[in-house]
């Protein structure tokens, strides 16, 4: 063994292989100290670093950390759709690991946030994987560029709290393919996070921990997955089985090794497999004892408290902003109403809640930098009922103002980890305030503190502006002033639909399920894919995003690259006087297709920052999955030949242009057989050559001559050929025969 190196799996006896497997404790990787392998500390995320002070053992306070930089949760990150912002959060958090000696993060989190009512939202990406993909990748990128490694999680379909741990997520493979791996998918086969942590959930009956078509098949076989896998906290119920199925470490120890090396004995796992999972565990401890090996080392501070500032710029996504309330003047005469200005709701509740390094509210902002502001806090944060008091001090502190900014949200007992909303509507209490403040003054602005969707239909009429802040982090307050008083442009784009109701949501009729299990009867069809293919009427669209500025889109064009590819683009001009960033987002329309697909769905995007009265061109490839779908009878990617819409616009429901490209498609197609309909038989390009055979041979005699009425027409298109008789009468039968010898002969 050099001293460079640690021993491979071969060094090891069974018993100290099957120790690989597990941890040494709730924090800690199991080392083995005679061979020199480390016990190294793994640790929350995705945010930030939760370091717990009681590291070494069990849990005792989730809030009892280590100080840590605070940065946006990705209910706010997601927003900013900038992957080079979000890989500067990366690059943070790193060094801030190093500091700590954390040899793993434990983030991102790239589950769908199938419905926004899910608990774990404020710490998901989006609703559309590519968009989740694209960006939490650079997390991913970011963290391990330092030398330290990230768990992407939490692989598959984690997408509600109730009943997490046992339920079972029934989905279709196709829904699988198209929705709920494809981030996964992309920042494994781009970024190779160096560990991947399953879900406790089943999918289809089976838990992720023991699901060996799961681990095995899909992320290492199909998608080429280096790293290890480990299970969720609790989440692995039979070591045996996972380890089987391709999970290298349970975490926290059950303190079960004698299963493994009893199963080892007996023939139950196979000594190639027990290798390749402790060899795993030996390769993490490898990639991270550089960074694990550097003493002394202290991160700045105040450089990632910017790098959280400017991401929670960006993150504020701007809804309304009639009559140019915002940006205010700060020497208006202000009214700030709501407890959330002084008690910032900055981050989400459970395993992911941080010790922040520095916390600064809005109003600490506002006397920093010598705003006057008369202040009420209009009501409490919890889930009591109004205090009339509060409210009464509220509606004479907004009066006489100029202007009024409104802090509402949902405290931080309305979502969590380990529970799932009830509601869409923030509390009660705050929407009846608002109505007062209302009826004393009609300048208001809503500025609003949440980690998923809240309603704003019901209230909007009562606030000029909306502010959707999200949750920012710990540099938020200087952040919302920036925004706020004009020194930033908001650039933030949604990156889940604000329904109008939650009953418009397509999940909620399996939502949360029953008896055991929830079924994704919605399929594909997941948030916009479903409201803008229906037509249903949102509040508020995926990529919606106002701005201080004005911008233009023209020159929209699309060309093709391959036989499946293509390139876009267009001209983004900033037509107004004001420096700030557009998105450009590229959404693909399907035509015609064999089977039921979205109207369209994002597979491209850009921020562009532009000063007042710039214009820039730009382009965006798209591959040959930017145009497919997952094809369950083929069991694989599947592009139809045809032409393709290519819309460029700002929002799902703002295209600003349509291009449109003819693909030559994939050409496969599947073998024709007797169980193959007439319909199938005419549209196959072999398939067609014997149907015209048919046909003259039908015409001169030697075959039964098919009707030719659209009547018949139409139900001999959908009948099977060895069923046709009940069409063409005994003579079904030799037609049959003659076009499956027909089609032998030619698919030679």
């Amino acid at each position: 063994m050099s001293g460079n190196t640690y021993p491979s799996v071969n060094d090891l006896t069974l018993e100290e292989k099957a120790s690989l497997t597990s941890g040494g404790d709730a924090w800690h990787l199991q080392g083995i100290e005679s061979k020199g392998i480390p016990g190294y500390m793994i640790t929350d995320g995705p945010h930030g670093l939760r370091k717990s002070l009681a590291s070494s053992t069990g849990e005792t306070d989730l809030n009892d950390s280590v100080p840590a930089t605070c940065f946006p949760p990705a209910a706010g990150l997601s927003s900013s759709w900038n992957p080079e912002l979000i890989h500067k959060v990366g690059e943070a958090m790193g060094e801030e690991c190093i500091q700590e000696k954390v040899a793993v993060i434990l983030g991102p989190g790239v589950n769908i946030k199938r419905n926004p009512l899910g608990g774990r939202c404020f710490e998901y990406w989006s609703e559309d994987p590519y968009l989740a993909g694209h960006e939490a990748v650079g997390i991913v990128a970011g963290v391990q560029s330092k030398g330290v490694g990230t768990s992407l999680k939490h692989f598959a379909a984690n997408n509600q709290e109730t009943d997490r741990l046992r339920i079972s997520a029934n989905i279709s493979q196709r829904a699988l393919r198209e929705i709920y791996f494809p981030a996964f998918e992309y920042i494994v086969k781009t970024a190779q996070p160096w560990t991947i942590m399953c879900s406790y959930n089943r999918i289809n009956g089976v838990h992720s921990a023991q699901n060996r078509w799961l681990l095995t098949d899909v992320l290492r076989d199909e998608w080429g997955f280096k790293g290890i896998v480990m299970s969720d906290w609790g989440a692995d119920h039979d070591r045996v089985a996972s380890l089987n199925a391709g999970l290298n470490l349970e975490m926290p120890p059950s303190y079960t090794d004698d299963q493994i090396v009893y199963a080892a004995r007996d023939g139950r796992i196979q000594p190639e497999q027990l290798d390749r999972m402790a060899q795993g565990m030996i390769d993490l401890a490898n990639k991270t004892r550089a960074a694990m090996s550097i003493d002394g080392y202290r991160f700045d501070v105040d450089a990632h408290d910017e790098v959280a500032h400017q991401a929670a710029v960006e993150s504020m996504v701007l809804l309304k902003n009639d009559d140019a309330i915002l940006p205010v003047a700060k020497d208006a005469k202000i009214a700030v109403i709501g407890e959330f200005a002084r008690t910032p709701r900055y981050q989400g509740g459970g395993s992911s809640h941080i010790t922040p390094t520095k916390m600064t509210s809005f109003l600490d902002t506002l006397t920093a930098r010598g705003v006057d502001a008369q202040f009420a806090p209009g009501f409490t944060l919890d889930l009591e009922p109004a205090d009339k008091a509060l409210e009464t001090e509220a509606v004479e502190t907004a009066k006489n103002a100029d202007v009024v900014l409104m802090f509402l949200g949902l405290p931080e007992a309305a979502e969590s980890e380990g529970f799932d909303r009830e509601t869409l509507d923030i509390p009660a209490k705050q929407i009846e305030l608002l109505e007062a403040v209302a009826a004393a003054n009609k300048n208001i602005a809503v500025v609003l503190s949440n980690g998923s969707v809240v309603s704003v239909a019901p209230w909007a009429a009562n606030a000029k502006g909306v502010l959707e802040s999200w949750l920012l982090g710990q540099a938020g307050g200087a952040a919302l002033a920036d925004v706020i008083f004009g020194e930033a442009s908001p650039s933030g784009k949604l990156a889940q639909s604000v329904p109008m109701s939650i009953n418009d949501d397509p999940s909620m009729i399996n939502w949360p399920g029953e008896e055991g299990h929830v079924d994704y009867g919605e399929g594909v069809f997941v948030g916009y894919r479903y409201y803008d293919t229906y037509g249903k009427a949102v509040d508020y669209p995926f990529g919606y995003g106002l701005s201080y500025a004005t911008f233009e889109l023209s020159g929209i064009k699309a060309e093709k690259t391959g036989a499946n590819t293509a390139r876009v683009s267009v001209t983004v001009a900033n037509t107004s006087d004001v420096d700030a960033a557009e998105t450009v987002q590229v959404y693909v329309a399907p035509g015609k297709a064999a089977v039921s697909r979205p109207r369209h769905e994002l597979k491209g995007f850009r921020k562009v920052f532009l000063k007042g009265g710039e214009s820039a061109e730009i382009s965006l490839d798209l591959d040959e999955r930017a145009f497919a779908y997952w094809s369950e009878k083929f069991d694989d990617w599947r592009v139809e030949a045809g032409e393709y819409g290519i819309e460029v616009g700002t929002s799902s429901r703002d295209i600003a242009g349509v291009a449109t490209v003819a693909l030559d498609g994939d050409g496969k197609a599947e073998p024709l057989t007797e169980w193959s309909t007439f319909g199938e038989w005419s549209c196959d390009p072999v398939g067609s050559k014997v149907v015209s055979a048919m046909y003259e041979a039908g015409g001169n005699g030697e075959l039964p001559k098919l009707p030719d009425n659209d009547m018949m027409r139409m139900f001999l298109n959908s009948t099977p050929i060895n069923s046709m008789s009940t069409i063409v009468g005994e003579g079904g039968k030799r037609t049959a025969a003659f076009m499956l010898d027909e089609y032998a002969k030619l698919a030679k």
